[in-house]
């Protein structure tokens, strides 16, 4: 059994743990440390497919799938086209993320990668203990992206609903959409009175990844979600003649807990485990290359890894909206639509990306109706 010795210990090879340990490597600081990345899988597999928004150019575009400037968006019996100019709305698979951190990380003599289950973690003694299935390590910092649910985070007075979905990569025998313009949302199609909706990420005219999505707490059988996706596809695409080329399934947590009340001196939780996950939307790729960067900055300047990660400001906003999906879901088309209806697409993805100003929020919050915020504001007052 291996018992070795470790700047820094990432636990989990997703998102938030190749980022993290990118941004590590992509600063000379990093040089000297020994750092080490553990994870049960090989990371050889597409398992997901993440989608972002940014201005200009960025560091993953020679290895996105695609990207646009255009979109619509469907919901309240609205069509509403979305011209993202100066963004562009971005798609990549996770193997193609998966790949290309593989291979800067093997070019690094500074980092290691062993494809081992981390069983338990103990912090009692300096340095971490670190024990995995096969052997034991210590790390002086370690970035644990495990969530582990306790009586605490699983509160009740914290609103825990599901960003669920099933997703076919669909190949067409006709032209049959534009390449040029993603669907954001799709509400014509719902499950129930529900906060439910298609998202459609057109390739080419003849390929393109059709997804149902709900947000709620109530997850459906496969057949369910194949069956939405058959009727989305020829009902509301008119499309009869495509073959599914590929398929994809999945469960994002949505929840305002404190996870990231977890972290420690030395034990600092990433992604979900670290509340990196924007709790009213799910999206989460863009957000662990930021903070990744972010921790990096304060590893240099000596100071708790996740100073300044999150916004009080932004987490409470986001509840505040979680408790409308959560308490009454069937008014999530009515929020989502009256927000791009009455807002630009640029000034929606600030608002998201947690950048606006608390003028620029007022004006965003004064163009909604304001009894579901204002009851779901009373209740996260009693909490």
């Amino acid at each position: 059994m291996k018992r070795e010795l470790y700047d820094f210990i990432i636990v989990g090879a997703g998102a938030a743990g190749l980022h993290l340990a990118l941004a590590m490597l992509s600063d000379d600081w990093s040089k000297n440390k020994r750092i080490l990345i553990l994870d049960k899988d090989l990371k050889d597999q597409n398992d997901k497919t993440w989608s972002y928004w940014e201005q200009a150019e960025g560091k993953w575009d020679h290895i996105i799938r695609k990207s646009w400037t255009k979109g619509m968006f469907y919901g309240n019996q609205l069509e509403i086209p979305l011209n993202l100019h100066p963004y562009r709305y971005k798609t990549l698979h996770a193997i193609d993320f998966y790949k290309e951190a593989k291979r800067r990380i093997n070019q690094a003599d500074q980092i290691s990668w062993m494809t081992e289950e981390v069983v338990d973690l103990s912090f009692a003694e300096l340095p971490v203990q670190v024990k995995t299935d096969a052997n034991l390590y210590y790390g002086h910092q370690v970035f644990d992206s495990r969530v582990e649910m306790n009586s605490e985070l699983d509160d009740a007075s914290y609103y825990h609903i599901l960003q669920h979905f099933k997703g076919w990569q669909i190949k067409t025998a006709q032209p049959s959409f534009d390449p040029e313009s993603f669907t954001m949302m799709d509400y014509r199609l719902k499950w129930k009175d529900s906060t439910s909706f298609t998202y459609v990420l057109p390739f080419t005219a003849r390929e393109a990844i059709v997804e149902f999505t709900l947000f709620n707490q109530e997850l459906l059988s496969d057949e369910g979600y194949e069956e939405l996706l058959r009727q989305y596809i020829e009902e509301i695409l008119q499309i009869r003649e495509y073959e599914i080329t590929a398929v994809e399934q999945g469960v994002i947590p949505m929840s305002d807990a404190p996870f990231h009340l977890s972290s420690t001196d030395h034990v600092t939780k990433i992604g979900q485990a670290g509340s990196w996950v924007k709790p009213s939307t799910g999206y989460s790729f863009k957000r662990a290359e930021l903070f990744s960067q972010q921790i990096v900055q304060n590893l240099k300047a000596g100071i708790r890894p996740d100073i300044g990660l999150l916004s009080k400001k932004f987490r409470f906003y986001d509840s505040v909206l979680l408790g409308i999906l959560h308490d009454r879901n069937h008014l999530g088309e009515l929020v989502f639509s009256t927000m791009y209806e009455k807002n630009d697409i640029q000034q929606i993805f600030k608002f998201l990306d947690n950048q606006t100003s608390l003028a620029e929020d007022l004006k965003i919050m004064s163009r909604f109706q304001y009894t579901p915020f204002l009851l779901s504001l009373k209740q996260y007052a009693l909490r």
